[in-house]
């Protein structure tokens, strides 16, 4: 019998039912939100921002809506003020003329996807990922985005008209020192050796007092908390984790070794000073490798 609170436990059961119902979308909701930023994880952000912005919105509401063009919309909305708050700058030229693929989607157009279409104006760019990477229909986009029709067939053209003609390369950011850069990977293949060997006790070691856990998509944690992370880890077999270059950064790609290997996915380490200050991990997001970048390491050392 649970000691929780009933509160805090119907409301960890209403939340479990959401996300029963939004699982067979979130792929598709990903795909989206990666495509308009250019990045597997900030695309993923956005999914978990859209479905805390819906789940809040659900419980205000008499009726409940048709769930894939909502949230959608809902999705669309929290890129555009991702888009608004980044102002980043566009650093990808032109890679591939559009992709119109569907769930077998060639792993090579995908990243020449996500860069190619930041070359594009947000309106463009989203028409274009709705219609020719999801399949929505114009009157789909018009619902999804707020544009009138009239706007998602003008967005439509000239979107795949710039997939074609946009050629420019923006100069990249500089890229950290060779010092810093060779600290920060020695600690990424410290933790990682670590892990490989089952070193629990050595991982625990090199964690700050403060350090921060996220498993995506499933709960945080802080501070000693974080120590169960590992004991979890160890009754889990056959992974492996190894130092790559996701989307130009270090990352730690985690694979399956077993006999039913199951989807790649990543964590993301920072670090304070000698010490582990946050993780994040994708372990209960399996979609998110899907059209991600990722490159061996030498592309980053070389």
């Amino acid at each position: 019998m649970s000691d929780r609170d009933p509160t805090l436990e119907a409301l960890a059961q209403g939340r479990a039912r959401f996300m029963e119902l939004v699982s067979s979308i979130r792929p598709d909701l990903h795909r989206y939100c990666a495509r308009l930023t250019g990045s597997v994880i900030d695309g993923e952000d956005i999914v978990q921002e859209t479905l805390a912005r819906a789940y809040y919105q659900l419980s205000s509401t008499l009726g409940m809506p048709e769930l894939r063009p909502w949230l959608f919309r809902v999705a669309h909305n929290a890129a555009m003020d991702f888009l608004r708050r980044a102002d980043r700058r566009l650093s990808s030229p032109l890679e591939a003329a559009g992709d119109r693929g569907g769930p077998e989607e060639d792993p090579a157009l995908l990243r020449a996807a996500l860069s190619s279409f930041l070359s594009l104006p947000a309106r463009q760019r989203s028409a274009v990922i709705l219609k020719d990477v999801l399949g929505f229909s114009l009157e789909e986009i018009a619902e999804a985005t707020g544009m009138t029709l009239l706007a998602v067939k003008s967005a439509l053209v000239r979107g795949r008209a710039g997939l074609q003609e946009h050629a420019a390369e923006l100069e990249p950011e500089p890229p950290p020192t060779a010092e810093a850069r060779r600290e920060r990977l020695d600690q990424l293949n410290r933790y990682v050796s670590l892990f490989n060997d089952g070193n629990w006790g050595g991982l625990r070691s090199m964690l700050s007092d403060e350090v921060r856990l996220d498993m995506v998509s499933h709960r945080s944690l802080r501070g000693r908390e974080v120590g169960n992370y590992y004991t979890r880890y160890a009754e889990v077999p056959d992974i492996h984790l190894a130092v790559v270059v996701l989307e130009g950064r270090e990352a730690i790609m985690v694979t399956s070794t077993g006999p039913k290997p199951q989807p790649p996915y990543f964590m993301l380490l920072e670090f304070a000073g000698e010490k582990v200050a946050s993780i994040r991990d994708f372990r209960y997001v399996p979609y998110i490798s899907q059209g991600a970048e990722v490159r061996p390491l030498d592309a980053l050392v070389s």
